[in-house]
This record gives structure tokens, sequence and C-alpha cells, in this order.
């Protein structure tokens, strides 16, 4: 039962000097603050660059694409937001600048502006607001964080919409938490206040005075200088907060707690705060995380390797795994274009499990199959998610079926002659419940896409079926090529069981391989449901495997 139902606070998260300071973060675990106090929360990313969606961006320039339950590609932040909450994001809330002028210009040739000078303000900013304050009647909390950094142009209209929500609901009903840089000079031996007050000042000039700070730092900042930072920047003492280095994500909310942050929050809308929250979950996952009884070693064959954010889900999914079966998950990152050449065995040295993570376009394909192939015929635990799904069913296509020109249509049109068409392609057309959805290849990139959860019906008595325990299931999808279904019996003949369908038969949706001691590929995204205190089964069940693996391989020697 939520403690304010109708009468909602607006918390707005900021960020200053440059970006990837940690604000989703910081937004995330003061929102698992006040949820452990019994508060109701829904966390918002507002992000300023004009792309529509984050869906066409490259993983190697913005990280990867979190996709909701109702289908929409949004900012990794939201990942954040409901991995430390677990409440579902939903399409509602994200937004970019590009769909917010989308929508005016939409709004404009329909002639909703008929007689007016369409204008940044305050045109863009009314839908900016509209945006923020929509569907938020039944939270006590909703946190919207900024991206970007105070100052960027493209950021201006979405300072400006948040002021004036501040100007019109009043200073009891909205607070403004700016995240600030606080460098080491090393050469002086010194932490340099200056940009902070610097970012402080430029967001006061455009009318915003900050009501918390926190001050990211590498290493503790003295009590005489956060009381140099509170006179500068016009905040009493109590008000400026330290975001120091963690060694584990999932101790930030507990530093916080331990600041008082969720306390100074309420104080500043003027509500009680009884005895403190019962966070002893989050001291649980971190005591787990910092102390392992083992440790086993994954190795991920990708090909956006150069970008840590890029599968930021999936190296969460496995930590969680890794917690809750009491082992460090050692995450050995390999470029797919290096297994083309290279030695197998001398590559894989050491490696309990291998895992071939979702991707778009051929680049790095004959070193993924390369891969499989080896943990196939080497009987290490594989786990292959939605591209590497496919190219498992390729792999063994190719190498146990025979069929040498087995391929997909993502690399080029299908020459084959075989009438089934492609054994992997473009499906044009499905059904989601009563909708059903078309498609051809000649569609906008975002319009070819499977996004959002569908069901799954388990095949009784598979390896899946056993690990979830369940006859049906729901995974959250983001990909334009399936598995070609009329293959399907034909790679049963000879080991490769399709175990997994959707509820009209027509979409393979996992295999798996029985004679092997793991080996699972699902063309849905499970790390995107994969949480610290509830681990996605899949994972679970792949890290006891690779437990087992390198128990297997002590033995031997």
């Amino acid at each position: 039962m939520s403690k304010l139902a109708g009468k909602p606070r607006f918390i707005f998260i900021t960020g200053g000097v440059v970006s990837s300071l940690g604000k989703g973060l910081a937004a995330s675990s003061l929102a698992a603050l006040l949820q452990a106090r019994g508060f109701k929360v829904r966390l918002r990313k507002l992000d300023p660059y004009l792309n529509v969606d984050p869906g066409t961006m490259n993983p190697n320039q913005h990280g990867e694409v979190f996709v909701t339950e109702d289908g929409a590609e949004t900012d990794l932040d939201l990942g954040h937001y409901e991995r430390f909450t677990g409440v579902d994001a939903k399409r509602s809330d994200n937004i970019t600048a590009g769909r917010i002028y989308s929508t005016l210009l939409s709004k404009e040739r329909k002639g909703d502006y008929l007689g007016h000078t369409v204008q940044v303000i305050p045109h863009v900013t009314d839908l900016i607001k509209e945006f923020i304050l929509s569907e938020t009647a039944t939270e006590d909390f909703v946190l919207c964080e900024i991206g970007g950094t105070v100052g960027d142009i493209e950021g201006l209209p979405f300072f400006e919409a948040i002021r004036q929500i501040g100007y019109k609901m009043g200073r009891s009903k909205v607070l403004y938490m700016h995240l600030t840089l606080v460098p080491y000079i090393a050469a002086a031996k010194e932490l340099k206040t200056k940009p902070t007050q610097h970012s402080v000042k430029e967001l006061r000039s455009i009318g915003i005075q900050p009501d918390i700070l926190l001050c990211r730092a590498e290493r503790e900042i003295p009590l005489s200088e956060r009381r140099k930072v509170a006179l500068f920047c016009n905040l009493p003492e109590e008000s400026v907060f330290q975001a120091l280095d963690a060694r584990s994500i999932y101790q930030v909310p507990l530093h916080y707690s331990e600041q008082k942050l969720d306390v100074r929050v309420l104080e500043h809308f003027g509500m009680d705060t009884p005895e403190a929250p019962d966070l002893q979950k989050w001291h649980d996952i971190v005591n787990r995380f910092e102390q392992p009884a083992g440790e086993v070693t994954v190795a991920i064959v990708g090909k956006y390797t150069g970008m840590g954010d890029a599968y930021k889900s999936l190296n969460e999914a496995l930590d969680h795994a890794g917690i809750a079966h009491n082992v460090r998950v050692n995450q050995r990152w390999m470029d797919a274009k290096d297994f083309e050449t290279l030695d197998m065995h001398k590559k894989f040295k050491g490696v309990d499990a291998i895992l071939v993570p979702g991707g778009f376009g051929e680049r790095g394909v004959l070193g993924k199959i390369a891969a499989i192939n080896y943990a196939r015929e080497n009987k290490i635990p594989y786990f292959g998610i939605c591209f590497g799904m496919q190219i498992a069913v390729l792999e063994f296509a190719r190498n146990v079926l025979g069929i040498k020109e087995a391929n997909s249509t993502e690399f080029g049109e299908f020459k084959g002659k075989d009438k089934r068409g492609p054994v992997i392609g473009l499906m044009t057309e499905w059904k989601k419940g009563d909708v059903s959805y078309k498609r051809s290849s000649g569609d906008d990139l975002g319009g070819t896409m499977r996004l959002g959860s569908y069901p799954c019906q388990l095949v009784p008595g598979s390896l899946v079926a056993k690990i979830y325990g369940k006859k049906s299931i729901h995974e959250r999808h983001r990909h334009r090529y399936e598995m070609n279904i009329a293959y399907a019996r034909e790679l049963e003949k000879v080991g490769l069981q399709v175990s997994g369908v959707s509820p009209s038969g027509k979409l393979p949706e996992i295999v798996e391989l029985p004679a092997h001691p793991w080996f699972v590929g699902v063309q849905f995204h499970p790390e995107l449901k994969s949480r610290p205190f509830a681990p996605h089964p899949l994972f679970s069940s792949f890290i006891e495997a690779a437990i087992g693996q390198s128990k297997r391989k002590e033995e031997v020697l």
C-alpha cells in the first residue's frame, strides 16, 4: 500500500563536469533506500540526444540497449533501475529529445498548433513536462534522471522543463540532486572542488538551485572540503554527500545509507524518518560477492568487447548467478575475430564454460562458429543468447547435419536450392496475443524487430523445462531473424532438440543438446530479467554447470 498515494514527490537527478559519473546508479540506489522504507518508487530517464531511441546506436559507443517488458528499446540505466528495485520499467519511462521533436513535428503537421509559432518554450518544454508527469498518480516518489551534463546545448530544454515543474509545484514536492566530480590531482596531492563549484554555478544560471550534492571522488573527501563545497554552492553541510568508488555496484545503496542520504531526502519533503530500513539483503549480496567460496571462468565470445557497458545486463546476470552459488564468476572477454586463426585449446585454457551473446552483422561469425564447435565437441557448458543461438544452429547444421551452405539471410540473400529456405531468416509474420505483426526486409531497422516479452512453450522432460520448473514462460526479445522451424525435425534426428517454441509452434525459441552436459541456445535475452536477489534460472543453471566442469578438471589433474 502506497504511503503517499496520489501525492507523488519528484526527485530530479542531474550531472555535471563530465559524463559517466554514475547518475543511474545514484538514482537506483536512492530509489532502493526509499523502497526499503516502504515507499512506492518509479524511475525515469530523459535523454537529450536526437535519436528517437537507442535501438540503432552502436553498443561500442552508447552501451547496451535495454528492452522493457512492453517492447521499448531504452537506455541501459533502466536496467539498473529494474535490478535495484525489482520494478519493471515501461515504455513510458524513457524519452529522448528525438522522440520529443518527432512528436512535436507530427502535431505541427496535423495542425495542432495552427496560428502559433512553434517554439522550444513552451511547446517542447510542455511535451517534456507531460512525459515527466504522466502515469504518476499512485507513486510516492518519481525519480527522473537527466542524461548528459549541465551545460550541454541539447539538454537545455530538459533543464528548463524541470525548472518549471519545481516553480509550479513548489519545493515541498520537488528536489534537485546534482552529481559532480571532485578530481584528485596527483601532482598537487589535492582534491579539487572548483569543478563542482562551476557546475553548480552553471545549474543556478538556468534557475535551478540543487538541494543535494553528490560528490563523486576516488578517495575520501575531508570534512573541510565538503564544508567548502557547501559554502560556495549555497547548501547546508548535511546536504553534501560523498559518492566514492565502490568495489561492487551493490555496495552503493549501503554507502548512501551510512551517510543518511534517504533521511536527508525525507527531511527535505518535511516527512518523518523512523528507524532505519532493513538492508540486510544488500549486506548479504555484498558479502557473498566479496567472499566467495570458489570461482569459475566463463569465456564470452562477442563482437562489442571494446566497451564495458555493451553487455551490461549480461555482466550483471553472470554475477547474480555467481552470488547465488557463492562463487566468483571471472568473465574472460574474447573478440570473435581472434578465433578464426588461433589454436582453440590454447585460447580456452582454464575456461569452465563458453557463452556467445547477442549481436548483429556478419563480422566475427566464423570465430563464433569455431568457438561453439569447440564447446560442443569438448563437452564444455555452452550458452547461446539470441545471435548465439542462431550461430549454434548454423554450426550444427553445417558440421553435423551436413548442410554446408547453411546460413542466415542477415549475411546475404539466400541462394540455396532447398525449398524450405534459409536455416536462419527474416520471419515475415507472427502474433503476440491477438495482435498480428508483419515485416519485410525493406522496413525501417526499428520496424523489423521482435521486441519485448513473448510467451514460450517448453517441451516436457527437456533440460530447460527442468530448469524453469514450468510448462510455459515469458521472456524479452530483441532480434530480426529467426530459426526456420522447417529444419527442426531434421536437426532433432541428429541430436539438436528444439525444446521451446512460440504458442503457434512456428517460432523456435530454445534449442539444446540432450547428449551434452549443458548446451542451450535461446532466442530471447534472459539477462534482461535477472536480479541480484532473483538470479535468472538459466544463468543459475549455467554457472552450476560451469562449477561442475571446474570440478571435473580438478579430478583429472
